[in-house]
C-alpha cells in the first residue's frame, strides 16, 4: 500500500475553523502540489478529504473525484486515520488530505513506530510505502515534497 499525506494549503484566519478558505498563496500551493502529485498519482488512487473548506479546496486542485470523511478531519486521531484507509492492509495508493498535528502523528508514527508529531508546512506532501519484509510490515518514506520545491 501507499499512503500519501498532503496538508491542506495555506488558509486564512477566522471563524469557524471549518470554513476557512485558501488564501491566494494557498490556492498557488495547492496548485503547484497537485500537478507534481498528478504526474505521478496512478488512476486508481482513492483520495479521502476532511470537509473543512480549506482541505476540500486543497483536493479540488486534483481535479479527481474525492471522499469526504470525517475520520480525517479537524478532530482526527491517528487511529482514526489509519482506520479510514484500512493501513497497511489494503492494496493501492490512498491520498489523505488533512490538517495538523494528526498528520505528523501518522507521519512520525509510520516513520518511526513512535506517535510523538513531526510536523506539516502548509501545502506539504509526505508519500509512503508498506513493505512486507520477513513478516514485519515496514514503513518507507518516498517523497516529501513542499510547494517551495516546485
Amino acid at each position: 500500500m501507499e499512503l500519501i499525506l498532503w496538508r491542506h494549503a495555506e488558509a486564512e484566519n477566522g471563524t469557524p475553523d471549518t470554513a476557512r478558505r485558501l488564501t491566494h498563496r494557498g490556492i498557488d500551493q495547492a496548485a503547484r502540489v497537485a500537478k507534481w502529485l498528478n504526474a505521478k498519482l496512478p488512476e486508481n488512487a482513492r483520495i479521502i478529504v476532511s470537509p473543512a473548506q480549506r482541505a476540500q479546496q486543497t483536493a479540488a486542485a486534483l481535479g479527481k473525484p474525492f471522499l469526504t470523511d470525517e475520520n480525517v478531519g479537524l478532530s482526527a486521531t491517528v487511529k482514526g486515520v489509519l482506520a479510514a484507509v484500512n493501513w497497511p492492509n489494503v492494496k493501492g495508493t490512498v491520498v489523505i488530505i488533512g490538517h495538523q498535528p494528526t498528520l505528523g502523528e501518522v507521519a512520525t508514527l509510520l516513520i518511526s513506530g513512535d506517535p510523538m508529531a513531526l510536523s506539516f508546512q502548509t501545502g506539504e506532501l509526505r508519500w509512503f510505502n508498506s513493505t512486507d519484509k520477513q513478516g514485519a510490515i515496514m514503513s518507507v518514506l518516498q517523497h516529501d515534497i513542499y510547494p517551495g520545491m516546485l
